[in-house]
């Protein structure tokens, strides 16, 4: 069976050990500066966009191999008009840059951590949008989504990360601009 470790136990780290507890899937919290089990087989990197330079330099060597999701938003605080990253690029194609070895998926950005930990929205389940280039990785973390009652969907390529940021950027400046709430999700209607 998958063994998850989250690294970062805020909101999303929480939420996201609701989905895993409610999915039976055997999970590790990882508080910072912890080690992550070796048992491990997905890793997420729940934590701020700002400090993943600091996550990578802690954790890189434990993460060879493995899948590390990414669910940052490199959202610009200073100004909320745009993403920090370049327009060609997303934090997860830096975080894939910055661990060759690892299989780097984009995924739960686009969900505020209410909407996960309930598993619904408007009483469907969440959707949680996947993108990456490893088919194999994609279809163990989709298993482990679905498993917690959320509606896991293959985005595609880790090229369509730019675009997850995209709508997690939009979702916070909605919430930000009180056009929608902190506990609203992305649910896809098919």
């Amino acid at each position: 069976m998958t063994h998850v470790s989250i690294i970062g136990t805020g909101n999303m780290g929480q939420a996201l050990d609701a989905v895993l507890t409610r999915g039976g899937t055997p999970h590790t919290p990882v508080k910072r500066g912890e080690t992550v089990p070796a048992q491990t087989d997905v890793v997420v990197l729940a934590v701020p966009y700002g400090s993943l330079s600091d996550v990578l330099a802690t954790y890189g060597d434990a993460l060879a191999g493995k899948i590390v999701v990414d669910l940052t938003n490199p959202v610009d605080f200073a100004t909320f008009d745009g993403l920090t990253v370049p327009a060609d690029s997303s934090a997860a194609a830096e975080i894939a840059a910055a661990l060759p070895t690892a299989r780097v998926l984009k995924a739960f950005n686009t969900t505020f951590a209410g909407a996960l930990a309930a598993g619904e929205v408007l009483a469907q389940p969440t959707t949680v949008l996947i993108a990456g280039d490893d088919a194999d990785a994609k279809a163990t973390l989709a298993e482990v989504v679905a498993a917690g009652g959320l509606h896991p969907v293959d985005a595609g390529s880790l090229k369509r990360a730019r675009e997850l940021e995209a709508i997690g950027f939009l979702q916070i400046t909605l919430a930000a601009g009180e056009k929608t709430t902190w506990t609203s999700g992305f649910n896809l209607a098919a």
